[in-house]
């Protein structure tokens, strides 16, 4: 997400570049160039204005030192401003227990889906044992879809196909909850129109009935503008603490996470970026913050590859890469590694100055096509790929569903991968070498 508005800003920091002391009237253009990212963004455009003018105190009549830049005191500036509009520093709760979650939305918004990825990502941050009740008497089969996430997850789950009092299956799943020991009871709630008056009454009595410790609002990151008055109503109507936005991958402009916090005061809690139930994290103001200005995120980065990465596994590689004793079995065992992280795109994504470059769907296509072939031959093929002759790619190739060449190519690429370990060989290039593969990787 965020690219446009990452490109944008990215070229009026650039113009900056070379002035000596920031005025209104060099100021003017570079604000107004700001702006018009922001509206390109989708971001309200009172939130936008409202932006802009505390940026403009903030930086003008500033003196610019020798060692900083307008274009980088401008960048600091805007940084935090904009940690400061996506909710500051305000971690979401992770101690509290039993700790009692209700889900709302718009339709179609993925509360049934964040329902599981919260419960996954509770468990395990939190050491939480939950329960996921499913309060959407409306929408066919959202119970079953809930039941069989649950059920994936080895968590608890309660739901009934028969009542249509949903404040009673509320109550039910939370006593069920509690008898068997669950510590995090999740209410997924059915999708409603913000101008739906008898579902939300309906979401209202739910909440008096089950008495939830955080409300949350999940709300699609593609809504722009009109998240402003969705926030508005479901606040209106039963008090939110927290947001969770779906859909960061796949929105380029993510207005909504630069408005609803500023309009609401509720804090964004968390994001998912994926369809997959790990692909849902903490929402960190200042880490998004970093990426929308290009800057990276780093320490998601690392802290996603120590979640992933096995160690010793990692020292281990890092030995027989400094050897030049890498064959493609360890290829393969480096490319599934790489998958745990996520796609391609989110993992360059967050290295500094690599934001907005395009890696999409080709290059993780390009990635499972390799893993393919790699699978498609034999153990004794993968540790010595010398013994790869004509035969053997045919039936590595018809293996696979590819052709020769593109066998060829898997061959080629590694044999060059391979030259330059050999080169890279000695104290200098084993210390990158571990670094890259996770031992001692720097904080």
């Amino acid at each position: 997400m965020f690219e446009g508005l990452t490109e944008r800003l990215g070229k009026t920091f650039r113009d900056l570049a070379g002035i000596g002391k920031l005025t209104e009237s060099n100021m003017a253009d570079a604000l107004k160039e700001v702006r018009s990212a922001l509206l390109s963004a989708d971001v309200h455009f009172k939130v936008a204005r409202e932006f802009i003018e505390k940026v403009k105190e903030s930086c003008v009549g500033q003196d610019v030192t020798k060692a900083v830049s307008p274009g980088q005191q401008v960048v600091k500036i805007i940084n935090d401003e904009l940690v400061e509009l996506l909710g500051g520093e305000s971690p979401p709760p992770l101690s509290k227990k039993p700790l009692k979650v209700m889900m709302v939305g718009l339709h179609g918004s993925g509360k049934t889906t964040s329902s599981a990825k919260l419960a996954k990502l509770l468990s395990k941050k939190g050491n939480y044992r939950p329960i996921l009740v499913g309060c959407d008497i409306y929408r066919p089969a959202a119970i079953d879809q809930l039941e069989i996430l649950a059920k994936n997850e080895g968590f608890l789950f309660h739901g009934d196909r028969e009542s249509k009092d949903v404040p009673a299956i509320g109550k039910e799943g939370l006593h069920k909850g509690l008898d068997e020991g669950a510590d995090l009871i999740i209410f997924d709630t059915a999708g409603r129109l913000q101008i739906d008056t008898d579902l939300v009454e309906e979401i209202k009595r739910l909440r008096s009935m089950v008495n939830p410790d955080e409300v949350y609002l999940v709300a699609d990151s593609a809504l722009g503008q009109e998240a402003v008055n969705v926030a508005k109503t479901f606040h209106e109507a039963v008090d939110l603490t927290g947001i969770i936005l779906t859909k960061l991958d796949g929105d380029a402009r993510g207005g909504a996470a630069l408005s609803m916090k500023h309009v609401t005061g509720v804090p964004i809690r968390f994001a998912g970026v994926g369809e997959k139930v790990d692909d849902f994290d903490i929402f960190y103001p200042d880490r998004m913050a970093s990426r929308i200005l290009g800057m990276g995120d780093v320490v998601s980065l690392v802290e996603k590859a120590q979640e992933t990465i096995d160690e010793k596994e990692a020292e281990r590689m890092a030995e027989k890469m400094q050897r030049a004793d890498f064959n493609l079995e360890d290829f393969l065992s480096q490319m599934q590694q790489m998958k745990k992280m996520g796609s391609l795109g989110s993992v360059v994504n967050m290295l500094p100055g690599m934001n907005g470059m395009e890696f999409g769907d080709k290059e993780d296509q390009q990635m499972k096509r390799t893993e393919a072939i790699i699978l498609s031959m034999t153990l004794e093929e993968r540790r010595n790929p010398k013994i790869l002759n004509g035969s053997r790619r045919m039936r590595v190739a018809n293996g696979s569903g590819m052709k020769v060449k593109d066998i060829n190519q898997v061959l080629k690429n590694f044999g060059q991968m391979r030259k330059m370990m050999k080169k890279m060989r000695g104290g200098k290039g084993r210390k990158m070498m571990e670094s890259l593969m996770g031992g001692g990787m720097p904080g």
